[in-house]
């Protein structure tokens, strides 16, 4: 009988064994259960805004006082997130959002049970700490689900989810506040974050790798001023894969911030601006605000669309936003102009922060995606923070009507400097 016999080259026994390749398309209950993650951590922040009669009642305390439960609750993650992140590197990042979900819970039901403003406080600062780690973790753990070509999709996913919890997670609380009461709101909060860590621990799959195996050599070699991000449509090396990019990644990051304070700065007076429009609508300003966020839902969808142009759109995404907002200006010529400015300035803004994030994680590399992971929720809530703290500065000095314009030429600043980092050969992904 012949026998047939293999022969091993030396080159070949020398290479590493490679892990297989991650299957084509997306972990879909994995990505599901992540979105909804996000739904809950989204809801907790912005909760006491849909209940601030009923809590700033029952904890005896003024409105203003209740309103602030949500800035000091931004201030904390921004405060917060890089150290418990470079405390918690070494741990394994499912875990993680299981245990940031058990640690939200609890301060989302002291919280429910506070019989003090104090003790309401406290409650607040240890979930702002938690969901500050769980936004940094979840936003890495997405990276690390899918192959790169997938990655605008994933994130489009998972924060379709956080989308979802300000247009809905934020009614439903008011109502219950005001069917049952405050407390019963946040009760069920708690529960729902409980049933998250669950769902994560017995649902979301551990990532399968899916970067070329780089030698060690290349691995552990610094980054370079000059380094370029991989495109979709390239081969790349792996140690660029893993290492990533930090020069374009943090020119990124800064203009994403200023881009959310021109954004954020009009809307937080977006119901005086759309006003009058408004009145065309079912619900008024109510029927506004939700064609806005339906909008910006839709957005999220669309920029999953485009990932394999993810520059090139953040780029056009944030001309557009500039362009909608200065023509805010005009909304009070004719209701359809005004819904149609509202609607345009939905979509585009909307899928921003799902661009914004692919382009950071993608530029990160594998070897700093916690550190893009926890970047993402800094620059988002100090953007909001300085935006709408500006923006009260210029109400109070010139009036809503100067929004517009000053909001815009941020925005279009931002967007021109995004255009000069992405153009540069290879750094567009």
């Amino acid at each position: 009988m012949d026998r047939t016999s293999t022969r091993i080259t030396p080159s070949e026994a020398a290479l590493p064994d490679r892990p297989a390749p991650a299957p084509r398309g997306l972990p879909w209950p994995s990505l599901l259960v992540l979105g909804g993650t996000a739904f809950v951590m989204v809801t907790a922040e912005m909760l006491p805004t849909a209940v601030l009669p009923e809590m700033s009642a029952g904890l005896g305390v003024t409105e203003a006082q209740t309103g602030f439960l949500v800035s000091l609750w931004a201030a904390v993650v921004v405060v917060g997130s890089l150290p418990l992140v470079r405390l918690t590197r070494r741990l394994d990042r499912r875990s993680l959002i299981v245990w940031s979900l058990v640690g939200l819970a609890a301060s989302v039901a002291v919280t429910a049970l506070a019989p003090t403003y104090p003790i309401a406080v406290g409650g607040r600062l240890a979930g702002a700490l938690a969901v500050g780690l769980l936004w940094a973790t979840t936003n890495a753990y997405t990276a690390d689900l899918v192959a790169d070509r997938d990655l605008a999709r994933a994130v489009a996913v998972v924060l379709g989810g956080a989308t979802l919890g300000t247009v809905l997670g934020t009614p439903i609380g008011s109502l219950v506040a005001q069917g049952v009461g405050w407390r019963a709101a946040f009760a069920g909060l708690a529960v729902a974050a409980v049933v998250a860590a669950v769902l994560v621990r017995t649902v979301v799959r551990r990532p399968t790798a899916t970067t070329p195996i780089a030698t060690t050599d290349a691995a552990q070699a610094p980054i370079t001023p000059t380094d370029a991000a991989p495109t979709d449509d390239q081969a790349t090396p792996a140690s660029h894969a893993a290492s990533g990019t930090l020069r374009p990644m943090l020119a990124i990051v800064g203009l994403v911030a200023l881009l959310l304070v021109g954004h954020y700065g009009v809307y937080t007076f977006v119901t005086r601006l759309v006003d009058a429009p408004a009145q065309a609508m079912p619900g008024g300003v109510g029927g506004m605000l939700l064609a806005f966020g339906v909008a910006s839902w839709l957005g999220i969808v669309l920029a999953g669309r485009f990932g394999a142009r993810t520059a090139r759109v953040l780029v056009a995404g944030a001309i557009v936003t500039a362009i909608a907002v200065a023509a805010l200006a005009l909304v009070g010529v004719h209701p359809a102009v005004g819904i149609a400015v509202v609607v345009v300035w939905g979509v585009a803004s909307g899928a921003l922060p799902a661009l914004a994030q692919t382009m950071i994680l993608r530029l990160a590399g594998t070897e700093r995606r916690s550190l893009a992971g926890a970047l993402i929720p800094v620059v988002f809530n100090l953007g909001i923070a300085i935006g709408a703290g500006l923006a009260a500065l210029v109400v109070d000095s010139s009036g809503v009507a100067a929004l517009p314009p000053l909001g815009a030429a941020v925005v279009a600043v931002a967007a021109a400097g995004l255009f000069l980092v992405l153009r540069r050969p290879g750094a567009a992904a």
